[in-house]
């Protein structure tokens, strides 16, 4: 794996050069924590533009919540920019602004979890680590045939990968992993003829690659409906900040109903107009879908409490991805009011 890693490891932005020291551990901490459910195309810009506005951890932990949260807006998972603050703040005040340079230090600070402290143990400090991702998971169940589905085979999997993680290189290794999960061990089509892994592969031997890892039947996401407000007045756009803990988290969005039930009624508009009804659409989140209505109203002025926003800036304004969507089909109607 690591002789194969020296040929073909992929240039990220986040990865220190082969002959080069272990790379920032800011720099790898912010980047696990952004790849998190997230894939490398999309994270990249988005990591380029907080290294570039926020470059230490001490800047990060400095920074303003909404302009963190804003910055985050379209990557999903906002629990993960929350606790990006958190463990910043951490690090910055008890830890005199560096990050600790062992997995079980690094597991105390807010937001890491098991992968993510491993992962920035091993890559960032050299430390033997076992570094499992769903990429690795992959890898590893091919290799061994791990009968077990997924999520239950999870400990199997990490003491496995625990076998074959050398003391030396451990993070190499990790990312040697990682690598050939993305680029040749894939969940379809694996280029087995390519993997250094080919020979000794348990799932190949027996041409079942694509079987591994087993999974358990994933279930229909249930369904919720809401009603997304877009109140505007004088060229500008009611935004409302939502609820520090929960769905969306300390983000700017547009005003909304509940997100359950049926979508029917207004008793939870953010002021008293002609609503007309804008359109609508379907939000997948994680564990349930959203079915969401878009009204629209005119406001005879900026009374209604909250924050006025400009309409031909509502793009700056950091709204999450549905609410974003919401934004530009209300824009599209509006004028037909």
């Amino acid at each position: 794996m690591l002789a194969w890693y020296d040929v073909h490891r992929r240039t990220l932005p986040w990865r220190a050069g082969p002959s080069g020291p272990h790379p920032d551990p800011y720099a790898v901490w912010l980047s696990e924590v952004m790849l998190q459910q997230t894939t490398v195309a999309a994270v990249k810009p988005y990591y380029a533009r907080f290294l570039e506005r926020w470059p230490t951890v001490e800047a990060m932990a400095a920074a303003d919540d909404a302009d963190v949260m804003a910055a985050w807006a379209g990557l999903g998972y906002y629990a993960r920019a929350r606790n990006l603050i958190a463990c910043a703040r951490a690090v910055a005040a008890d830890h005199d602004g560096r990050f600790p340079d062992t997995e079980e230090a690094l597991r105390s600070l807010p937001g890491l979890g098991a992968y993510t402290a491993a992962a920035v143990a091993a890559i960032a400090f050299g430390q033997r680590a076992v570094v499992v991702d769903a990429n690795v998971e992959r890898v590893v169940a091919r290799l061994f045939a791990v009968e077990r589905p997924l999520p239950a085979a999870r400990p199997e999997l990490r003491r496995l990968t625990d076998t074959i993680t050398p003391d030396a290189r451990a993070g190499d290794f990790a990312q040697a992993m990682m690598d050939l999960g993305s680029t040749i061990c894939t969940p379809r089509a694996p280029a087995c003829a390519l993997c250094p892994l080919s020979a000794d592969c348990a799932a190949r031997a027996a041409c079942a690659q694509e079987d591994y890892p087993r999974k358990v039947a994933k279930r229909d996401k249930p369904v919720r409906r809401g009603t997304i407000f877009w109140l505007e007045a004088d060229d500008h756009v009611l935004l409302h900040r939502r609820a520090p803990k929960g769905m969306l988290g300390g983000m700017r969005a547009l005003p909304s109903g509940p997100w359950a039930g049926d979508d029917s009624g207004l008793a939870e508009a953010p002021a008293a107009a002609d609503w007309r009804p804008l359109g609508g659409g379907r939000h997948v989140f994680t564990h349930f879908a959203l079915d969401y209505s878009v009204v629209g109203a005119h406001a005879p002025g900026r009374s209604a409490e909250g924050e006025w926003w400009p309409v031909d800036r509502i793009d700056e304004a950091g709204l999450p991805t549905l609410f974003a969507r919401a934004a530009a089909l209300a824009r599209s109607q509006m004028e037909r009011l």
